[in-house]
């Protein structure tokens, strides 16, 4: 084994052990919290997250075989099982994220009708269109004999074969990556700039409040309405900055290898296999990505993990500290400017929240 495929079993080491962790994480916050469990976006969160986990314990390590060793597994159908694995989960992420994508903008631009209308019984409708895509592409490729080991990519996937089905692998290819990469980053694009959109009027209309508040509270300490100023410019590019952070994991995660693997038809083009394993390899990365970009890093999610720590230490969570329960700013500012809070979801919450709590510190 040369440096390079050295450096790039280390990466795949890592990438397991990652997505390993955050995944299982993110399942038992969900079965430990039966709030995220009713949720529509529960039942998404946790076909991402086991999709995932199993890509991780039952995918990579075969990878990881082969980039150390330079062959496929020796027991019979093993190869084809794990490629018809690779190709169902790959197409299952891809479509789950779109998914969750979709659910965040209905629960950022139609929060009343959201939680009154969307139950998990339609997000399972979502899954199970997502599942038969992906199962009738991997199942058409197993039935094909187009499952294998290719060397380019040292792992059990889709295979090249030989020059006279050609052309229905290219056609199959270029179909599967339309469904599986394509679609899914339209809709992910698209669905981010209406949410992008709701945000930023949201951000307006708290910006506004603030600013009427400053005025109004003209016995603010300096340094109260100082952090409140600096606490509106974060706010400003916070969905700019969680969006962004989406659309580029995916891509970054996916482009390389579904570029690769078009290029790859083409006749007088070799793909190296140092880059062909590290473009699948990014294609992992995603299974540890998604946790920290979707889960671990949202607030639902910390406070279930802390509850779970309190928990397991035996220790009860420390309540959260009423120095100035009393100085209601907001429904001063609310009631001064006779107006009432405008209804928001679960997802764009957190932005209120920190707003009032800056401006609760007045003394």
């Amino acid at each position: 084994m040369d440096p390079g495929e050295a450096l790039l079993a280390g990466l795949l080491v890592m990438v397991l052990a990652v997505a390993l962790l955050s995944n299982a994480l993110v399942l038992l916050c969900c079965a430990y919290s039966a709030e995220l469990r009713t949720r529509a976006s529960g039942v998404l969160l946790v076909n991402l997250s086991l999709g995932h986990l199993l890509l991780a314990a039952l995918d990579m390590p075969f990878t990881l075989l082969g980039v150390m060793r330079g062959r496929t597994p020796s027991a019979p159908g093993a190869c084809q099982a794990i490629g018809f694995l690779d190709t169902f989960l790959a197409s299952n992420a891809a479509l789950s994220v779109a998914a969750l994508s979709a659910d965040q903008w209905l629960a950022v631009g139609f929060p009343l009708r959201y939680a009154g209308r969307l139950r998990p019984r339609y997000a399972g409708l979502l899954l199970g269109c997502a599942w038969g895509q992906s199962l009738a592409f991997s199942g058409a490729a197993l039935g094909c004999s187009w499952l294998g080991y290719s060397s380019a990519f040292a792992s059990c996937t889709l295979r090249l074969p030989p020059e006279p089905e050609r052309q229905r692998f290219a056609a199959f290819t270029a179909t599967l990556h339309a469904v599986g990469f394509v679609l899914p980053l339209a809709v992910l694009c698209l669905t981010s700039l209406q949410v992008h959109r709701v945000a930023r009027s949201h951000c307006q209309r708290m910006d506004t409040v603030t600013m009427k508040a400053l005025v109004l509270l003209a016995d603010l300490h300096p340094s109260v309405r100082q952090r409140c100023l600096i606490q509106q410019k974060r706010r400003r590019h916070r969905a700019t900055r969680k969006i962004g952070i989406a659309i580029a994991t995916f891509l970054i995660c996916f482009a390389p290898y579904v570029v690769t693997r078009l290029a790859e038809l083409v006749p007088f083009v070799t793909v190296n296999a140092h880059w062909g394993i590290l473009s699948k390899c990014l294609t992992y990365s995603k299974a540890a990505a998604d946790p920290f970009t979707y889960f671990l890093l949202r607030r639902p999610f910390r406070q279930v993990l802390a509850s779970m720590v309190h928990r397991l230490l035996k220790r009860t969570p420390r309540p959260a500290s009423t120095h100035n329960s009393s100085l209601d700013v907001a429904g001063m500012v609310h009631q001064l400017l006779k107006r009432t809070p405008h209804p928001a979801s679960t997802h764009n919450s957190s932005l209120d929240t920190e707003n009032d709590s800056c401006l609760q510190q007045t003394h």
